[in-house]
């Protein structure tokens, strides 16, 4: 089998709460994500997706992604795409660097080899935990007041973790921390996820303000030792982000005590296989992991969930479903959640079943 067409679709995805709101000023009230679908000589078909936070936030952005998948067309057309780890090297050796641009095309051969072997992806991953990964919601950033409304308002849906989008000022954030908080039960889950927003000493301001509150800290500041330097002074289990992205890094953060959890983002390293190799790392570290991608409609997050309902429960603290935050469907046979937990779908491979018609004309396609 070989990959004989490649299309690439640009879509966007705006959001349904109207905007999304994070440190540094980001602020967007749609995501653009780009599609791939891979058509092969015996007529299977895989999709895959990428969508990054706009342009400031990670070295991604949308255009870029598209630009990388056809500077590796060339490598992807006439592969075996039920051999994904042999293709990500070749794509590596393609092209250095820039993995979000290869996530879309490795998440489509894990959907493809998937349907070829007639199981689901989170099987090929290693088989299902129980009946799900545990769901968090992101909030996105506000007021306190408003910031712990919704966060009321996302416990009664059933979620039992949160993510609040902080990494402002280090004593409003703090006002927004405890007034969260306050909404949450004792084992309720709360990260507070300033995105790089703090300096060192600002990082170290808040979690003083906050040492007495149960809460997670995510990623204060933009550099590795930035941030193990504010570890160092904090009481807080400790999440890095951004800077994981991946084995290297990995290793580095675990043998000096960096981070207590990981948040592991496929398209930030490169899709599915590279995840897979992370992921299993982390399991045998006894690293926990907040599974997910940068963003998404139905695809990226079906990959969310087989990846996320394919890793033991020890080892998974949340996984989220970014396409129930969308105002915009992009694909029948979304993972179903229910009480806070998110399953892989059922179905071959991803499982679910593109609308065409939503995403219109493809914007390239390469044969």
């Amino acid at each position: 089998m070989e990959v004989t067409e490649i299309s690439v679709y640009s879509v966007d995805l705006p959001i349904a709460e109207g905007s999304y709101d994070w440190s540094g000023g980001n602020s967007y009230e749609a995501f653009e994500a780009t599609v791939v679908r891979l058509r092969t000589d015996e007529g299977v078909t895989g999709w895959g997706e990428v969508a990054t936070l706009g342009s400031s936030y990670l070295p991604a952005y949308p255009r870029g992604a598209r630009a990388g998948i056809e500077e590796l067309a060339g490598t992807v057309l006439g592969s075996d795409p039920t051999q994904p780890a042999v293709l990500a090297d070749r794509l590596d050796r393609r092209l250095g660097g820039h993995p979000y641009a290869k996530s879309g095309i490795d998440v489509a051969c894990w959907d493809l080899t998937g349907k070829v072997a007639d199981e689901p992806v989170a099987d090929l991953l290693g088989g299902r935990f129980g009946d799900g990964a545990p769901l968090y919601r992101a909030i996105s950033k506000g007021t306190p007041a408003e910031m712990a409304e919704r966060v009321a308002y996302y416990r009664d849906e059933g979620y039992q973790n949160f993510q609040l989008k902080v990494g402002e000022d280090p004593v409003v954030d703090a006002e927004r921390i405890r007034a969260a908080r306050a909404e949450l039960d004792p084992e309720h889950l709360l990260d507070a996820d300033c995105n790089t927003g703090l300096s060192q000493h600002e990082a170290v301001r808040l979690v003083r303000e906050i040492r007495d509150v149960d809460v997670y800290v995510e990623q204060p500041c933009p550099t590795y030792e930035e941030c193990r330097a504010v570890r160092q002074k904090c009481d807080h289990p400790f999440v890095l982000d951004e800077v994981m992205d991946g084995v290297g890094p990995i290793v580095r953060g675990y043998n000096e005590d960096a981070m207590d959890a990981v948040n592991l983002k496929i398209a930030k390293v490169g899709g599915l296989t590279r995840a897979r190799a992370i992921r299993d790392l982390c399991t045998e570290l006894g690293l926990s992991m907040i599974i997910e991608d940068s963003w998404g409609s139905e695809i990226a997050t079906s990959a969310i969930a087989h990846l996320a309902h394919s890793t033991p429960p020890e080892a998974v603290l949340a996984t989220t479903d970014f396409h129930d935050y969308n105002a915009v469907t992009t694909a029948d046979g979304a993972p179903e959640t229910s009480g806070g937990v998110m399953a892989a779908p059922s179905g071959d491979g991803l499982g679910i079943e593109p609308h065409e018609d939503v995403l219109g004309d493809p914007v390239a396609t390469y044969s």
